[in-house]
Formats: structure tokens, sequence, C-alpha cells
């Protein structure tokens, strides 16, 4: 999934947080959050494949 796809969801997440807050619909609030959350945890772990890829790259010389 690209930071791209990542940020999308994590606004969509966002979008739903807040009209669960002005609906008072507790679902789709928490639901919500949880995209949120689950965005950031793909994007740190994209974070961490780069990171890793680079370093390998540079133990390799490539």
């Amino acid at each position: 999934m690209s930071e791209f796809q990542n940020k999308a969801e994590e606004l969509g997440g966002k979008v739903k947080e807040t009209a669960g807050e002005a609906t008072g619909n507790e679902n789709l609030k928490n639901e919500g959050k949880g995209d949120q959350a689950a965005a950031k945890i793909k994007q740190g772990a994209e974070d961490l494949k780069n990171k890793a890829t680079e370093a390998l790259g540079k133990i390799t010389g490539e």
C-alpha cells in the first residue's frame, strides 16, 4: 500500500469519526478511529520495510 493510500484511509477514518461524533453514532466514531489506527500501522510497516531495504542496500553495496 502506498503512502498516499495510507493517508487516504487515515483521512477517511477521520471523516467517519467526525460524522459519528456529529450524529451521536458511537459505532461509526469507533470505526473511524480504527481506520485511522490501521492506516498508521500500515504506514509504519511501510516505513520499516523501506528502511530495511535501504540498510540492506548499503550492506550489499547496491
